[in-house]
């Protein structure tokens, strides 16, 4: 239940889009009146910590320290520290429609500043402060550039006054320039007719230059154009550099080349550069920065505020200023919010009783997630619905307008103490922002599954130390094959601490494991897989592509069937040595349906041995040679005898040492 309020122009209050959530905190901008008769607020958007993500927190905990370092802030308790943050803000450009019935109080949010003290803040009820602006789309959080600069740092060095006689030794030119001499030997007679004649010869410098008589095509216009603050100005100080001497000043406003040309920024912008000035001013209020960077970045800053200023002398400014006050009599100003008095969804209700008289909750020991306390007149859910976490009345007041709660849990990342009852520690950060307070209940299932954080088990060092000194216990082996068999941990580790002392006394049995060499080790491979024997040398080595029927024992190894016994001997090979399959076809026979071949019956691989002599050829090759017989690998290779051939490592394995082919017939490798 709220009390009724009334709300005005610039309020801060708070908006209510969930029965679960924190109150919104919103500014007030318009009140506009709808077709159907409801009221629409047009309200800018302030964000809480919850809203912005981890690393922007962190940002803003950097800010923190620091505003407590420079103002020298009294010191506060981990609590106060925990309940400041949520009393902090983040202002935005954003704006936003919602509508007055949602509206469920009003609130007060101040700008942040050196002098205030932050425990001023938790003593008073519905009070806020802000120090930085966010920004939704960036992601990026800057300080705000309306902060009021107070303090010892922000004030002006006054030089010590100097005495009698003592001469300034300051240079004076980059200090300060003189630009007029009201001691001047001139009366106002003759500097009004010297200002008179400024007008005049401006008057005449439009008429002779063409984009001047575009823009003021009258005399009138012209006229008033050279009357402005810019010819003035030109006036004066032609008189202060000829040292207010007419006849030179004279000649100096028109010299050789013709008279001079003085304009301001009211006439160097065009009409459609003054259109979008209005248009940003409209949108940004006099944020110069921000016109100046989304909507006239080919002008200079200090271009746009004289702009401004010249601006509000005209008639345009003028007619914008009462159609304003038209447009803001007749929306209205202040609109008034009745007491709320619907009951909360997320209110307890024990069976049997109306709502407002419960206080028994889901089950008895539940205490409340915030205070701890067991006693209240009213009780509210709070958090995903399978944890059965609650809130008392107070507690759920202070998380709806504060977006917290009042003591640090598992939430924040603060542990309970173990003296505590046992109240249930909230979930991770990703999961409470996941479930509780953004989404309905009809999703916190399923982002419950997805966002559960991975956890580890670790051991101490007496579970460790009980692994090995009672096994016989334990049985290890035993224990593997039933992992869902209880184990007595409390005996295991009973019978350890007895053990304990006895087996510091003996340390352990080490055996040594023996490890045999190198060479051994090769000679055992070699004599497990040996390799073909080797043929004469000088001899060709005629390798038959088509023998493909040999058993080399791997049938009965990996259970396939000999290739003889399934297809017979009269099975076609194409050219390059493999067997005919389904899939192919030679010349003589036709074309056949692809089918495809069982694993059982393809034939059992065939491995070819290159002999010493054929490696050594290898690389005797050269790379061109090398990749002409890759691309042709059906025809016979021919090499020219090369001697002395490329000295071979020898090899690891004994064996009769690798001499350089010196036969002079050209050699066929068909490999």
């Amino acid at each position: 239940m709220t009390a009724s309020v009334s709300v005005l122009l610039a309020d801060y209050v708070y908006f209510e889009n969930s029965s679960s959530n924190p109150y919104l905190v919103r500014r007030i901008e318009e009140l506009n009146k709808t077709a159907n008769g409801n009221v629409e607020a047009k309200v800018v958007c302030l964000f809480r910590r919850r809203d912005i993500s981890s690393s922007l927190n962190s940002l803003a905990d950097s800010n923190a320290r620091e505003f407590e370092e420079e103002s020298k802030q009294p010191g506060v308790s981990e609590q106060q520290r925990h309940q400041l943050k949520h009393r902090e803000l983040f202002l935005s450009r954003q704006f936003e429609s919602l509508p007055a019935t949602h509206i469920r109080g009003k609130c007060s949010v101040t700008l942040l500043n050196e002098t205030d003290i932050l425990n001023q803040y938790l003593e008073k009820e519905d009070c806020f402060f802000y120090s930085l602006v966010f920004d939704p789309v960036q992601k990026t959080l800057l300080a705000d550039q309306g902060e009021i600069r107070v303090g010892c740092k922000y004030q002006a060095e006054i030089p010590d006054r100097l005495a009698e006689g003592e001469s300034d030794n300051r240079n004076q030119q980059k200090m300060e320039m003189k630009v007029w001499d009201p001691d001047n030997p001139l009366t106002d007679r003759q500097i009004d007719q010297f200002l008179v004649v400024a007008r005049a010869v401006g008057t005449f410098a439009r008429a002779l230059d063409c984009s001047s008589s575009i823009r003021q095509p009258s005399l009138h216009m012209s006229a008033a154009a050279a009357s402005r603050d810019i010819t003035l100005f030109h006036a004066m100080d032609t008189l202060q550099r000829n040292g207010y001497d007419l006849a030179k000043a004279m000649s100096t406003l028109v010299p050789q080349g013709g008279p001079v040309l003085c304009r301001d920024e009211m006439e160097e912008w065009s009409a459609s550069e003054a259109m979008l000035f209005e248009e940003a001013l409209e949108k940004y209020g006099k944020d110069f920065n921000d016109i100046r960077q989304d909507f006239l970045p080919w002008k200079s800053l200090a271009s746009i505020v004289q702009f401004y200023y010249m601006w509000k002398t005209t008639d345009r400014y003028i007619q914008q200023k009462r159609l304003k006050a038209a447009e803001a009599d007749s929306k209205l100003k202040q609109v008034y919010i009745p007491t709320y008095t619907k009951p909360n969804p997320n209110q307890i209700i024990s069976v049997g009783s109306k709502p407002g008289m419960n206080g028994a909750g889901f089950q008895k020991g539940l205490t409340c997630e915030s205070c701890h306390t067991t006693q209240s007149a009213q009780w509210y859910a709070w958090g995903p619905p399978n944890m059965q976490c609650r809130l008392c009345a107070s507690c759920w007041i202070y998380w709806k307008k504060y977006g917290g709660l009042k003591t640090p849990t598992q939430l924040e990342g603060a542990a309970r103490s173990a003296t505590e009852p046992h109240s249930r520690g909230h979930m991770s950060r990703p999961e409470a922002q996941s479930l509780s307070p953004y989404t309905t209940s009809a999703n916190r299932a399923k982002l419950l599954a997805k966002n559960r954080q991975t956890f580890l088990l670790q051991t101490t060092k007496l579970t460790r130390i009980a692994r090995r000194m009672c096994r016989d216990i334990l049985q290890p082996r035993r224990a593997a094959r039933r992992p869902y068999a209880p184990i007595n941990a409390n005996a295991i580790k009973a019978e350890c601490s007895i053990r304990l002392p006895k087996a510091a006394k003996t340390p352990l049995k080490i055996h040594p494991l023996v490890r045999l060499p190198l060479a051994t080790i090769v000679k055992e491979l070699a004599a497990q897989a040996p390799l073909k024997p080797k043929t004469p040398r000088g001899t060709k080595t005629p390798i038959n592509r088509n023998q493909m029927s040999q058993n080399r024992g791997l049938a009965g190894i990996v259970g396939k069937r000999a290739y003889d016994s399934v297809a017979g001997s009269g099975v076609p090979f194409s050219a390059n040595g493999r067997p005919m399959t389904s899939g192919m076809r030679s010349s003589s026979q036709p074309a056949v349906k692809r089918q495809k071949l069982n694993p059982a019956d393809a034939p059992n691989p065939v491995v070819f041995v290159a002999t010493k002599d054929t490696r050594a050829l290898r690389k005797a090759l050269t790379h061109l040679e090398m990749r002409r017989a890759a691309r042709r690998p059906n025809l016979p290779l021919k090499v020219k005898p090369v001697l002395p051939l490329r000295p071979v490592v020898a090899p690891l394995l004994p064996g009769p040492p690798a001499h350089p082919a010196s036969t002079s017939e050209p050699i066929i490798l068909e490999d």
